[in-house]
């Protein structure tokens, strides 16, 4: 799908551009595409400009969401197939994203890009063939395609997540000429879809499944066996698991994945807020 390219506003920002009109003044100079770049926008009493193009004033803004111009007026950046799914801003420029409430990327100490690109550094991708479990917003192949990644294929279930992915300028846009051609994206469920990939055809892994509870499958011995298949020997895996208290639930779910790993062959060590491994000869 095409990414979208006009502005997005977030309740600050609109009151801002709100603000500079009220005072009389002409322009404002902010971020209208969540901090990537910064642009001047002429503003007038029926709404502003930017990038040649007239966007009438918006609606009321909410709160923790995004709105696009969907061509008739702002919309949120929301949509509701079986579960409510939306792209939030947060104070580090790149949004995450909840369903049903439920966030579903790290934003409380640092922004969840770079979380990312701490998490991608641990398989050093430069110039590897990488498989991307649960491509998400995309932060993983972005990270990846910025330390000079040979190739990555990435698989993403949800298709509303891959329709936030068209109007967040934090992901990656595989026909952009900044990707090289390098990202393989594709809407399928990775554990179905591995079963095509052939052996010892990836020197890396990234895999950042949903928890437990919703995705058990992709927590699973079939599973794991499957990931020491399509990687070659010495190839590193980086499975995040995130930080469940044992007191609620019960378990210690990074050592549980860290002894399936070791089990379908793997070598494998706490790391992050996941289970860094690498599979053995």
């Amino acid at each position: 799908m095409p990414h979208y390219i006009g502005p997005l506003l977030t309740r600050e920002s609109g009151d801002a551009l709100r603000r500079t009109q009220a005072a009389g003044n002409s322009t404002w100079t902010g971020s209208l595409d969540l901090g990537r770049s910064e642009a001047t926008v002429a503003v007038d009493e029926t709404g502003f400009s930017v990038g040649g193009a007239h966007y009438p004033w918006p609606d009321k803004l909410k709160d923790r969401t995004l709105y696009y111009f969907d061509g008739e007026g702002f919309a949120a950046v929301s949509r509701f197939s079986g579960s409510l799914i939306k792209l939030v801003p947060t104070d580090w420029g790149a949004p995450t994203f909840e369903i049903d409430g439920i966030k579903m990327l790290p934003t409380a100490k640092v922004s969840p890009f770079e979380d990312a690109r701490r998490k991608v550094a641990l398989v050093a991708p430069a110039g590897k063939r990488v498989l991307d479990t649960c491509g998400g917003l995309g932060y993983f192949a972005a990270c990846c395609l910025e330390a000079g990644v040979g190739h990555i294929r990435s698989f993403e279930k949800n298709p509303d997540v891959l329709w936030l992915r068209t109007l967040n300028p934090w992901s990656p846009d595989p026909d952009a000429a900044s990707s090289g051609g390098r990202l393989q994206l594709a809407q399928g469920d990775v554990s179905q879809q591995i079963e095509s990939i052939e052996s010892s055809s990836v020197d890396a892994i990234l895999h950042d499944p949903p928890r437990f509870g919703i995705a058990g499958e992709l927590y699973s011995q079939v599973f794991y066996d499957h990931l020491a298949r399509v990687i070659r020997n010495g190839g590193k895996l980086f499975h995040y698991t995130g930080a469940p208290n044992k007191l609620t639930s019960g378990r210690d779910v990074p050592r549980e994945v860290a002894k399936r790993l070791e089990k379908a062959g793997f070598k494998a060590e706490l790391a992050l807020d996941g289970v860094l491994a690498s599979k053995r000869a």
